[in-house]
């Protein structure tokens, strides 16, 4: 039976992780031991920053919510705990956008909560 060398697959993995690494400066996309390093950590890097992003969203919500509570007499906190007790499910990105196009939608939950909280 013959020998079957790998070069074959070799080529595959490099090229594949030569074509991730297009667009990087000098030896990163040229060569395979470098942009393999470059392209995983890139890999890792992307992952984190999707997970941070959701977290980045929520903070921005939380801060537009908390800025229109206030102006309604609430704070954040306030607020939220009073449409729980009204088993008024809204998400906070939902009531963030209510606090920037819908005042009066939002002058309204706001009522609500302060009712339940009294």
């Amino acid at each position: 039976m013959a020998r079957i060398k790998g070069g074959l697959n070799a080529k595959k993995k490099h090229n594949r992780v030569l074509k991730l690494a297009k667009g990087y400066r000098g030896a990163r996309s040229k060569q395979y031991r470098v942009a393999k390093q470059s392209v995983m950590r890139a890999l890792a890097t992307s992952y984190a920053g999707r997970k941070e992003r959701k977290r980045q969203f929520r903070q921005l919500w939380i801060a537009r919510i908390n800025a229109a509570a206030r102006m309604n007499g609430l704070s954040y906190s306030k607020l939220m705990y009073g449409l729980k007790l009204a088993q008024v499910e809204v998400n906070r990105k939902m009531l963030s956008e209510m606090a920037i196009n819908d005042a009066e939608g939002f002058t309204k939950l706001c009522e609500v909560a302060k009712a339940k909280l009294a």
